[in-house]
């Protein structure tokens, strides 16, 4: 990396400000119901106080409060899911700048302090440079281990760095590297796996990766648009009509390029996306008044054919409505072979995460993103801001 990790800073006697991930779902009873972002960022909690470091200050934000105070958003249920994980007290404070909590950061007993909401005000999110210098007046150096974020120039990840040495923490040193290896240079053959519902939100990935690749797989709703491209009946299924020019103008792309771009050739139908729904399985072309919620037997057989020699693959976005275990099946046994391959296998986050984590197959794959929005970016190629801010080497 060009970029400083906390590995180059001497943290010694030093009170670090760390930028992490914290925000988790939360059930109506504030009880967190998926803790991986805590878990991900343990590691360099540990790592900084192993170094010495006299105090480490953890800020984050949870939720869209909108600059407002909101109880349902206090990280304050964090705290105490953070303090069973790494082993160790962590002091709470209720804000996150201002005298007081100058003064708590310096009278807490314990190493680690965790700040409130940071989006309590809308001047995290405005990149405002005089809450950025009040964070950053918490401590001497700023590490941001928060990949979630990092695609956004907020106060806390991209305004900060102005008046702090900054470095990436660990998880982010790792989201970097597998993500960066994947675009710079995968292992070939490299095989991208796109899915979700909206092909506009994945032309920016098709863009950077199609030259890179040996072949992109499509399920999922943007999957239609393709079809329908192709002269190919999609029934009622997702369709983005203002899109299938430009599905076939990748199409023709891809062609040009002598890359494969590879459809479903089955799918399971429904009359109405509902979870108790009677499905049945059909051919290439979809009846009229059917709805696509999953990639067929034949499909799966496929998919799993061409991804069996890749020795990278990327994969974004599930490839049915995994979330009605109805319609699963494809992106589970999808899943499933992609973790039996002796391949490197990198997840996005959001939803393919989601669905890994449904089907218990976190421990199979190389490596699963903890950012959506910032591992789509980072395929596409974009700088994350978050990321530039870091100090150089």
């Amino acid at each position: 990396m060009a970029k400083m990790t906390v590995r180059d800073l001497d943290l010694k006697g030093k009170t670090v400000l760390m930028r992490a991930d914290f925000n988790v779902p939360l059930d109506a009873n504030l009880a967190i119901t998926d803790d991986t972002r805590i878990r991900e960022t343990v590691p360099t909690i540990k790592f900084i106080l192993e170094k010495g470091a006299k105090k480490l200050v953890l800020m984050s934000h949870l939720g869209r409060p909108d600059g407002k105070r909101v109880d349902k958003y206090s990280l304050k249920p964090v705290a105490q899911r953070l303090e069973e994980l790494a082993g160790t007290k962590v002091a709470f404070l209720n804000d996150c700048i201002g005298e007081e909590v100058k003064k708590g950061v310096a009278a807490a007993s314990e190493k680690i302090v965790l700040l409130e909401n940071l989006r309590y005000y809308a001047q995290e999110e405005g990149n405002d440079p005089e809450f950025a210098r009040q964070l950053a007046g918490l401590a001497e150096v700023f590490v941001n281990d928060a990949f979630g974020t990092a695609h956004r120039a907020h106060a806390s990840t991209a305004g900060v760095n102005k008046y702090l040495k900054s470095a990436a923490g660990l998880l982010l040193e790792k989201e970097i590297k597998y993500l960066g290896d994947a675009v710079a240079d995968p292992a070939k053959p490299f095989m991208v796996i796109l899915g979700g519902s909206k092909v506009s939100d994945k032309i920016g990935v098709i863009d950077n990766l199609l030259p890179k690749c040996d072949a992109i797989i499509v399920g999922g709703g943007m999957a239609y648009t393709f079809l329908k491209a192709q002269g190919k009946s999609i029934g009622n299924s997702k369709l983005e009509k203002d899109k299938i020019d430009l599905a076939k103008s990748i199409l023709d792309k891809a062609a040009a390029q002598k890359k494969e771009i590879v459809l479903p050739v089955d799918h399971v139908i429904v009359d109405t996306v509902d979870a108790n729904a009677r499905t049945e399985i059909c051919g290439q072309d979809i009846p009229d008044g059917k709805i696509a919620v999953d990639i067929g037997p034949k499909t799966v057989e496929l998919f799993n054919q061409k991804l069996s020699a890749a020795r990278t693959i990327v994969w974004n976005g599930p490839v049915g409505i995994f979330e009605m275990d109805a319609f699963s099946k494809g992106t589970k046994a999808l899943g499933e072979f992609i973790g039996s391959l002796k391949a490197v296998t990198i997840i996005g986050g959001g939803d393919t995460a989601a669905a890994v984590a449904k089907f218990k197959l976190q421990g199979k794959m190389t490596h699963i993103s903890t950012g959506g929005g910032a591992s789509l970016e980072f395929l596409e190629g974009k700088t994350l801001p978050g990321i530039a801010a870091l100090s150089d080497k």
